[in-house]
């Protein structure tokens, strides 16, 4: 019972911080940074070595610089993130800018759904809040249900502010199947680390043998529709731009296991483009194969 009360306080302290203006959430990211990186030196040691793993051709110098990078980011994208409970639908569009939107109705006029695969990279939260914009159709956002109940609803309301429908995870193969005859987007983060129940195949990713779930590939065999990714782009700071990149038009058409390889492949690709928008503190590879068969 603390503990929940504990929660619906943190939610409340949340939504008060996210009233405050971006220039002043920055201000409270420098100082943010400060005590991640130099006075608690927060999972430094996770990031040490993802970076050491994926990037053993580069320089220990190198990679401190990709360290202290993303240390920065992260400490702003989590005043952005907070900022995403209370922004409003104009500052959305303002600062996470479509490319491509066409590229949507073109496949919808098709007959076709859509699913995005995702990574968490940039501002992952506001792209999910700026999709909602491009389309009438029905848009699902799949998440992995939280232990903590209270900011489990909490976000997910957030999430879902501009008309989103959220779907957990185990019951989005379901969902789909009921709605397989209405055109959907559907958005799922796909870099996650499935629980050891689900570890059924291991792909290469950023030189290492990574766990990864396989629900894009099942989900779009099942109601036939197209894969891309929803590629973000940081701009400056507190603005980006998104993509809809495709990747698979025909599911059905291929082997098992490719359509699950080509978006890890895209996000890889993407992330080593500019590594210090991967959320890099993440502890990504405590699935071994020898452990996991």
């Amino acid at each position: 019972m603390i503990g929940k009360w504990l929660s619906k306080l943190g939610a409340i302290s949340l939504s008060l911080v996210s009233l405050l203006p971006f220039w002043l959430l920055y201000v409270v990211s420098d100082i943010l940074f400060i005590f991640l990186y130099y006075i608690f030196s927060y999972r430094k040691a996770v990031v040490r070595e993802n970076l050491r793993n994926a990037f053993p051709e580069k320089s220990e110098m190198e990679r401190l610089i990709i360290e202290r990078k993303y240390f920065e980011y992260l400490a702003d994208l989590a005043m952005e993130t907070i900022k995403c409970i209370s922004i409003s639908k104009k500052e959305v569009q303002r600062r996470m800018v479509p490319t491509n939107p066409e590229l949507m109705q073109y496949y919808f006029s098709k007959g076709k759904s859509i699913i995005a695969a995702a990574g968490h990279y940039c501002n992952w939260e506001m792209a999910t809040l700026s999709f909602g914009f491009l389309t009438d159709k029905r848009r699902v956002i799949v998440y992995k249900t939280q232990s903590n109940i209270v900011f489990n609803d909490f976000f997910n309301r957030t999430r879902s502010r501009f008309g989103a429908t959220m779907v957990a995870m185990k019951q989005a193969l379901r969902k789909m199947i009921e709605h397989k005859n209405e055109l959907t987007f559907t958005v799922l983060v796909s870099d996650q680390t499935p629980a050891s129940s689900e570890v059924n195949y291991f792909t290469m990713f950023l030189n290492q043998p990574t766990a990864v779930f396989l629900g894009i590939e099942k989900l779009t065999k099942v109601i036939d529709c197209v894969v891309i990714f929803y590629r973000i782009d940081y701009i400056k700071r507190g603005y980006y731009t998104y993509t809809l990149v495709p990747l698979v038009e025909n599911p059905k058409q291929t082997k098992p296991y490719e359509i699950t390889n080509i978006h890890v492949r895209y996000l890889e690709t993407l992330i080593r483009e500019k590594p210090q928008y991967w959320l890099w503190s993440h502890r990504r590879w405590k699935k071994k194969p020898e452990i996991a068969i």
